[in-house]
Formats: structure tokens, sequence, C-alpha cells
């Protein structure tokens, strides 16, 4: 079954990385590894991107980072849970049903509401990734991280025990 997965996964086109990988990985550690983990370091509330020079293209990954992709991966949408008190808790989704919602709030705690003990949940419209346009980063740092990002093609427990 394993063997058949392979032959099916769905491998980014080979695009040569004009960037300075060295310096995207600094990059990233400064302006991504706070939500997003890379070979076992970083955050949780994004996506594990420790395999995503394998898996996205270099056009699809400028999209998401310049925040042109509206949409949020299953596990990472963004909610705000309005308790009765009317405080209010944001963080990215991780698990709903019809009586109750689990959510991964900013310090990365996993919260549980029972839907009835809430005034509301709120689904997010827009991903919780922030948009970094050419004010936030520069061409030549995007660059930078893009080539970092597609060295990255999976995590080797052996290189960071």
């Amino acid at each position: 079954m394993l063997a058949y997965l392979r032959t099916i996964a769905v491998t980014a086109p080979a695009e040569a990385p004009s960037g300075n990988a060295a310096n995207g990985e600094r990059i990233f550690r400064v302006q991504c590894a706070s939500c997003h983990r890379s070979n076992g370091r970083g955050g949780r509330l994004g996506p594990d991107l420790s395999r995503i020079g394998l898996a996205r293209s270099r056009a699809v990954l400028v999209r998401r980072i310049r925040g042109a992709m509206e949409n949020s991966l299953t596990g990472y949408e963004p909610v705000t849970v309005t308790t009765q008190n009317g405080q209010t808790v944001q963080g990215v989704k991780k698990n709903e049903d019809l009586f109750s919602v689990q959510i991964m709030d900013s310090r990365e705690r996993i919260q549980g509401y029972l839907r009835s003990d809430v005034r509301s949940v709120a689904d997010g419209k827009q991903s919780a990734m922030p948009v970094f346009g050419p004010d936030r980063l520069n061409e030549s740092d995007l660059n930078d991280l893009l080539a970092y990002l597609s060295t990255l093609k999976g995590f080797d427990p052996s290189v960071n025990p």
C-alpha cells in the first residue's frame, strides 16, 4: 500500500532556486518559525513545512507568502470563540462537531469548548497567515526564503536528535 501511495504522490516541479538558502533560513527563523515548524523546530499554529520543498511549486509558495490565497488548510482555519462573559479567544480550529469545538490559541494551547457554553464560534474568512507584501519582505529576501524552502524535503531525525 505504501509503495502505491508513493507512486501517486505529487511532487513539485524542480525549479532552480535563485536565492541564498542560508539567508533564507535566517529569514524563516525570524518571520515564519513562530507559527511554522521546519525539521522539528518552530511553532505549531501553521502547517509543518519540513517537506514543503517536495510538495509545493515556487509559484504556489509565492502566492501563499504574498497573500494571494485566502483559503486555509484543514486544521489551520482561523476561528474566534466568544465566551458567555464576552471574552474572545482567537486561534486555529483543530476539530469540531455539532456539540463542541477545539482550537489551538495563539499561545499554542489546545482548548475545547462546548457550543452550548459559549456565545459564538466565528470562522475567520481569511487565512491566519499574515500577508508578506513587498513592504514587509522584499524580492531579494523572498528569493532567499524560497531557496531555503526548496531545501526542505523531509525531517531527518539524525540531524536534530
